[in-house]
């Protein structure tokens, strides 16, 4: 099934570039070095016109990563995708995979959240598991506090659906630092984040100081 959407809509490849950039908060020139090309080459494309159109590998790399038809961004009608984003006759969604570390240990922010590459989920799974690709993100372990549940060097997919807080391992900002910690369900307005090594004591924050950013829903890591 086509996303009806956009399958009724007329889409200036340009203009839908340029909203779907600001949609999802990631720069043209961002944009332009996923598809390996310079950082203008995007803008020049916007802006002046000069390609007249993307080249058939830049437009699917970018149709992929936003989860569009292709023919949203001047490709044939044929290159189409479902509701969740995959091409028809495919049978995976790309997420992105962000140069950002969540500190299992002291705590790390990166201050950058551009994607340099992508994971393939199949779409069945992330179906069947209730997940909408584009509110999900890869994210590096570092450190040892989640040891042995996660490791140094480990990638988490996380959701940031907005859903109702339970007991879960989550990612969240304190201050200006990510954290993953297993999340105690609130009480009295305030959190427990708790690490896995039981060398790592407890740390109760009041639930203000915290922001959410998503739950740790699958993790994957070398033998």
């Amino acid at each position: 099934m086509v996303n009806s959407s956009s399958a009724q809509r007329t889409f200036d490849p340009r203009e839908r570039l340029l909203e779907l950039s600001q949609n999802r908060s990631v720069s043209l020139s961002a944009l332009s070095g996923l598809i390996g090309r310079n950082a203008s080459y995007l803008q020049q494309f916007i802006r002046k016109g000069s390609p007249r159109k993307l080249e058939e590998s830049d437009r699917r790399k970018l149709a992929e990563f936003f989860g569009v038809d292709e023919a949203e961004l001047g490709g044939a009608e044929e290159n189409s995708y479902t509701q969740y984003g995959r091409r028809k006759g495919g049978g995976f969604i790309p997420i992105p995979r962000l140069p950002v570390s969540v500190s299992a240990g002291p705590g790390q922010f990166t201050g950058t959240e551009t994607p340099f590459d992508n994971f393939g989920f199949s779409d069945r799974w992330l179906r069947d598991n209730g997940f909408d690709p584009k509110m999900l993100s890869v994210v590096t372990v570092e450190g040892d506090s989640m040891e042995p549940m996660l490791r140094a060097g480990d990638e988490v997919l996380v959701d940031r659906t907005p859903r109702l807080l339970r007991d879960g391992v989550y990612v969240v900002r304190l201050g200006d630092t990510l954290l993953i910690k297993r999340v105690a369900s609130p009480a009295k307005e305030r959190l427990s984040l708790l690490s896995q090594n039981v060398a790592y004591p407890p740390v109760e924050v009041a639930l203000s100081e915290v922001e959410v950013i998503g739950r740790v829903v699958w993790k994957s890591g070398r033998i």
